[in-house]
């Protein structure tokens, strides 16, 4: 009597193994590009926000727009007057909050960190210093990414 094994040949494996690299091939390239695209929009909603609220405050403000501290922009985040200075809220300190958490990071390296451009006045072609965050220009207001991807 023969008996029946229920174990797969070398061939059937080696069939699987090449079917399953062709579709991870055809997939993987697919979800990294998706990947991109969500940090790509989600880059332009940050950079609207960020640009709305630098406005915001440069109206608000006497038409002085914040400037970088320790490498963040505290007055967007924090009670200030009239004349940008930073407090505790209240009667003397009526202004801002402008970004409620602190600022929204760059999705490419998820970095909050802001940098001075490298020329006041002319928008960057390209990332500044220390990589990741933001680059900002306080003579204009204008903010961008820091980061390689978004100069490609």
């Amino acid at each position: 009597m023969l008996s029946l094994r229920g174990a797969f040949t070398l061939i059937e494996v080696l069939i699987v193994v090449i079917v399953m690299g062709i579709i991870a091939a055809v997939v993987v390239p697919r979800i990294k590009s998706t990947s991109d695209d969500a940090k790509k929009s989600t880059l332009e909603h940050n950079l609207a926000v960020l640009r709305s609220q630098i406005e915001l405050y440069y109206f608000a403000h006497n038409n002085q727009y914040p400037v970088i501290i320790d490498n963040d922009l505290p007055q967007l985040t924090q009670p200030t007057n009239v004349h940008g200075q930073i407090g505790p809220g209240g009667p003397a300190y009526p202004l801002g909050p402008y970004l409620v958490g602190g600022l929204p990071p760059n999705p490419f390296d998820n970095s909050r960190k802001v940098s001075p451009v490298a020329q006041p006045g002319v928008k960057p072609n390209g990332p500044v210093g220390e990589l990741g965050g933001w680059q900002y220009d306080p003579t204009t207001g204008d903010i961008w990414p820091n980061h390689a991807e978004y100069y490609r």
